[in-house]
């Protein structure tokens, strides 16, 4: 999904092992330049994929499903790989590994570009994917061992305040590509980014590695069962309606992925130097923080990733138009950010932890309320606008909180663990929200082509295009009324499913805020409690 409303900076695995002595003031400026422009390749990939994704279905004759493989490909290896990533950037060098990253990730690019079909854009995401779980955390880590103690939270909110407006641009330059020249070029524009960053990173950024505590040892086995956990869920959610629940690959993805995730907790358990640190969990505030971030970026996650469907397939708005849906949600967020940071020094993470997703959830109920053929300023635009109050109201407490809760020799590792955590919940909401999806589509559309009378041939050839979900084409010979009330009924029937899943968005919501009133404690914590045991 986007980096819409990100949880506690993406500042995976930051440590502060590069000496300031060697790192010369000349190159800082560079090394920000690199880390803005490099992380920035992934911010955009994240969210102009899901406005280009109609087209891609239309394209490549992917059906529903196969265009969520093209998102969760990516989004699982990212998510799964993420705080190994830093860790590797520890132990042979955040300059190398950041390279590394962005080169593989440019490349994958064009593979993406090159793809002649849905299952060959499907394995270049997910190399995608790899790519990003080096560079990631590779850019806020570059970043935290060039500046000083006393210079470095100015350079991450520099770094913050540049993501915001490429999370603001990217959508709506992507978009304007997918309508006026082809959604390949919504992943060639990656590559002139990343030679930019490639020859910055060679003649201007230092190399640096963590110290010793940072270098204990790479958990991957960790890693291996974590990608094999997520995998096996995500595939059978995915594939379930397609296959059947039933099916022998969906049960033995299941099992596989349910066996792995027992095993990635013993692991956890065990290794040590393992890449969660389940101990941390026990922390109240910490465990609480990252129990809310599950339920809220499930909703987000998994819910917006059917809004530009909505948009392009259902409402009829271009590309570009979907692209720029969601710019009121980012302005908000990054108008009133500073002002929402200050409401835990007043009020404590409590409050407005309680209030802010209870805000979302209304944002998310009033998602639910537009038919087909709504109108944009009056139908999508308040929830829009309410959804990114709430998120503003939550996300820097949230940050906050995540911080407190641990001390300050694990706010790296504390940081990496929630942002984890919110892109696990997306990976896993959205196969989820399929399901949800196609049992709603299916029972909305049987209902509805019975309601218009259609023929048992028309019915017949519709509810095998069934997979395609709103981009479902029309039997061939139709004449032009029966065509408007078929195209109507597919139409509505993706919309009883946006509704379905919207509300229990709204509901995760609220559990979120739930989880707040019940594990946050009331009060800032003044004294860090260690990580440590």
């Amino acid at each position: 999904m986007t980096q819409l409303g990100k949880p506690p900076g993406d500042d995976n695995q930051i440590r502060h092992g590069c000496e300031q002595a060697d790192c010369p003031p000349a190159s800082k400026p560079w090394v920000l330049a690199a880390a803005i422009i490099g992380s920035s390749m992934a911010f955009i990939d994240g969210t102009v994929v899901n406005v280009a994704l109609p087209a891609i279905q239309a394209d490549l004759h992917a059906t529903a499903f196969q265009a969520q493989w093209v998102v969760e490909s990516y989004a699982l290896f990212l998510a799964a790989l993420l705080l190994v990533g830093g860790s590797l950037g520890d132990h042979f060098g955040r300059r190398k590994v950041f390279a590394i990253g962005v080169a593989l990730f440019a490349l994958a690019s064009v593979g993406c570009a090159l793809a002649g079909d849905v299952r060959q854009l499907i394995l270049a995401r997910a190399v995608q994917g790899v790519g990003g779980a080096l560079l990631v955390p590779g850019s806020l880590a570059l970043i935290s061992a060039t500046f000083p103690e006393k210079e470095r939270g100015r350079a991450i909110g520099t770094w913050s305040g540049w993501s915001g407006i490429t999370a603001a641009i990217g959508p709506v330059a992507g978009g304007f590509l997918v309508d006026h020249y082809s959604w390949v070029w919504a992943f060639l524009v990656n590559v002139p980014m990343a030679v930019i960053v490639l020859l910055i990173a060679w003649r201007h950024v230092p190399e640096s590695r963590g110290g010793a505590a940072a270098r204990a040892g790479l958990d991957l086995w960790g890693a291996a069962l974590a990608t094999v956990a997520l995998g096996g869920i995500v595939y059978a959610f995915i594939e379930a309606p397609t296959q059947g629940w039933a099916s022998p690959a969906v049960l033995g993805a299941l099992i596989a992925g349910v066996v792995a995730s027992v095993a990635f907790v013993v692991t956890e358990l065990r290794v040590r130097s393992p890449m969660l640190p389940l101990s941390m969990l026990r922390i109240g505030n910490f465990g609480g923080a990252n129990l809310l971030t599950l339920l809220l970026y499930a909703a987000l996650g998994g819910g917006l990733y059917f809004f530009p469907l909505n948009m392009i397939q259902v409402q009829g708005y271009s590309a570009t138009v979907a692209g720029a849906a969601l710019l009121p949600f980012i302005l908000i967020m990054f108008a009133f950010s500073g002002w929402a940071g200050q409401l835990v020094d007043r009020f404590g993470s409590r409050l407005p932890l309680v209030v802010g997703p209870g805000i979302a959830a209304v944002g998310f109920a009033l998602f639910a309320v537009p038919g087909v053929g709504a109108n944009y300023w009056t139908a999508f635009f308040p929830a829009v606008v309410v959804l990114g109050l709430g998120m503003t109201i939550t996300v820097a407490p949230l940050t906050t909180t995540v911080m407190n809760a641990v001390g300050p020799e694990s706010a790296g590792i504390a940081s990496g663990v929630n942002n984890a955590v919110s892109r696990a919940a997306s990976v896993l909401a959205i196969a989820v929200f399929g399901v949800v999806m196609a049992w709603a589509f299916d029972a909305r559309l049987g209902e509805g082509l019975r309601g218009i009378g259609a023929s048992a041939e028309t019915s017949a050839f519709l509810e095998a295009q069934r997979s395609q979900l709103a981009g479902a084409t029309l039997p061939a010979g139709v004449d032009p009324t029966a065509a408007v009330a078929l195209r109507q009924t597919v139409n509505a029937s993706f919309v009883s499913g946006f509704r379905w899943v919207m509300l229990i968005c709204a509901g995760l919501a609220l559990m979120s805020a739930l989880s707040a009133w019940l594990l946050i404690s009331r009060g800032p914590r003044t004294m860090p409690v260690s990580a440590s045991g």
